[in-house]
Order: C-alpha cells, then structure tokens, then sequence
C-alpha cells in the first residue's frame, strides 16, 4: 500500500508546476497532516499561525485540492490528504536521512556504496585488507572497484562513477585531492629452491637470470627497469611479458623464472618465494589516494578515507592527515 500511495504521491508532484513548491511547503503540509490544527502546526514549525494559513493557502493551489476542511476539531483531511501522508512522511524522511549522513556518518549502521578504481596489484595490496575490516566494522558500506583508465580517471571523478582512486598522481590534476598512502618498492622473487638467487646479487649476474616483466598494455619486454640496467652497462633477459602483477608469484614459484614485483603485493606468500633485495637498484613509485571535491565533505566518504590510511599503515600509527577532513 505505501508503495501504491509513493506513486501517487510522485505522479502528483510531477505534473503540477514544481516552481511553485518548495520544500518549506512540504514540511508544513507534513506538520498540517499530522496535527490537523493550524495553531498546532505552526507551533511545531516555530512559524506563526498567520504564516502557516497562508502556506497551507499556498498548497491548496499547488494541489488545487483544500486537502484540509474544518471540523468538530481541528481539521479533516481530504481523500488527497489521505493519499499524500504516508509517502509524503517517507520522501522527507529519506531526505532527513541523506542530509544527516552527510555530516554524520555511524560506521556500524551506516549505508554507503563507495566505488574505487584501481590497478590489480593495489586490489591484491590494498583493497583485500580493506574489504575484510570493513566487514569487521562497517557491514552496511559496500565496495565496488573498478579498472584504472588513467586517460579518464578525472572524468570518471568529476562525474561521480567513480568516488577514489588508488594510484600514482598526476601532478596535472591540480583539481584533485590527494593524500600520499606510501612510497612502493620492489623485490627479486623465485621459487625457493632457485639455484642462481642469493642475497647479494650484483648486476651482471640479475641480468643473466630469466625475467618476467608486466606490461600493463600488454606486450612490451621492456620497462624503466631496463633503462636502469643500462646505465650500469647491464641488459637483463626478459622471455616473458605479463599483463598482470597477480599472475607472476605463481609462474615464478613452479619455474625458473624470476620478477620484479611491489613488495606489498606479497604479503602471505613469502613461505613458497624467496624475496631477494636488490639494493642497487632504486626504481620505487607512489600510491596515493586521490578523490574530487564533490564528496570531500561527506562523513562517510571521509571515514573511508581516513580507515584507508589506517589500513595501509598498519592500524594507523597515529596518522591523521589534515587534508582527509
């Protein structure tokens, strides 16, 4: 029945001139239906009596129906009135709802869906950890990621599809918020009994060993690495690209073969791997989060964001940044 009474409430006000209504008016055709006295209405909105006859003047035109008729008592409403209370009271109520989340947001009773775009090394490195606290403490914030399209990532912001992205920034998005999460270096991974790895690797014998690579776009044999090697008089050989950072440790782990991965990536995975430091070789990159002003100032989008820099530090260690907030 309110499902029914909803559409008859929303077919009305989409055929009747909404540019005579406001929700001033709403709100009192809400106090009038519920306390069906104009003395009583206008002390429950904190208008005077005067005020509140000539809004409810206003709404028997908008609603060219008297919706309220004098009785014994009080007032009586109409067979519209009657129509209108129920999904009246739940389309303000959902309003009320809206308008307190977004300066107040309970992580146990909150409601939210955040969308997220990322690569799948930050999924694996960030978003399980979060995905597996959030059950723990908000059960009612879902989470739907998306691919990182970094050619329309600003777009993808500015319009709302997506609500953070967890990636390298680009400076040229001045319009964009960003907060620095961490600072990402490589490891040398192998199976475990791997006969060429040791700690101390020098750069002739790392070039000798048989790589695999990821190439994001798919296809490429080469990547900054390479050029790094190169100055150091070293050319490494790569017999295979990947297109997923995911999919090398088990490749790696039942071969010969061997990668440079992000260290974070292999959380969980050390017991089957040996992880071997490369210190002369400096290449590193950043991940920040980086979300657009329209949901800066929500609560829940700002409690995400801060349980994010939790999560990634490893319970927060104090850190609250001040542009989170």
């Amino acid at each position: 029945m309110v499902y029914v009474k909803s559409i008859i409430f929303y077919s009305t006000i989409h055929h009747m001139d909404t540019g005579r209504i406001d929700l001033n008016l709403l709100l009192t055709l809400e106090a009038l239906l519920a306390e069906r006295n104009v003395t009583k209405a206008a002390a429950r909105l904190h208008l005077s009596q005067p005020a509140v006859s000539a809004q409810l003047s206003r709404l028997r035109d908008v609603f060219d129906d008297p919706l309220l008729v004098p009785a014994h008592r009080g007032m009586t409403p109409t067979a519209k009135a009657l129509d209108l209370i129920g999904p009246l009271r739940e389309a303000l109520d959902q309003l009320r709802i809206t308008l307190h989340s977004h300066k107040d947001f309970s992580p146990a009773r909150g409601k939210l869906t955040v969308t997220v775009a990322c690569t799948d090394y930050v999924q694996a490195a960030v978003l399980i950890p979060l995905a597996v606290t959030l059950r723990q403490r908000a059960p009612g914030v879902r989470l739907a990621v998306r691919h990182w399209d970094p050619a329309s990532m600003e777009q993808q912001l500015s319009r709302g599809e997506i609500d953070l992205a967890l990636t390298t920034p680009d400076p040229s998005h001045v319009h964009l918020r960003t907060c620095h999460l961490y600072t990402e270096t490589y490891v040398l991974i192998g199976r475990r009994d791997h006969p060429s790895l040791r700690p101390g690797l020098t750069p002739g014998e790392f070039a000798k060993l048989e790589h695999v690579i990821v190439s994001p776009s798919g296809g490429a044999f080469t990547t900054p690495i390479d050029e790094a090697l190169a100055a150091l008089g070293q050319r490494r050989q790569v017999v295979m690209s990947a297109a997923s950072f995911l999919f090398v440790p088990e490749i790696v782990s039942s071969s010969d073969l061997v990668a440079l991965v992000p260290r974070r990536q292999l959380r969980g995975q050390a017991d089957r791997l040996v992880l071997i430091d490369i210190p002369w070789l400096s290449e590193q990159f950043d991940v920040s989060l980086i979300w657009h002003e329209r949901s800066h100032g929500h609560a829940g989008h700002r409690w995400i964001r801060n349980l994010l820099v939790e999560v990634v530090t490893d319970k927060g260690n104090g850190v609250r940044l001040p542009d989170l907030t």
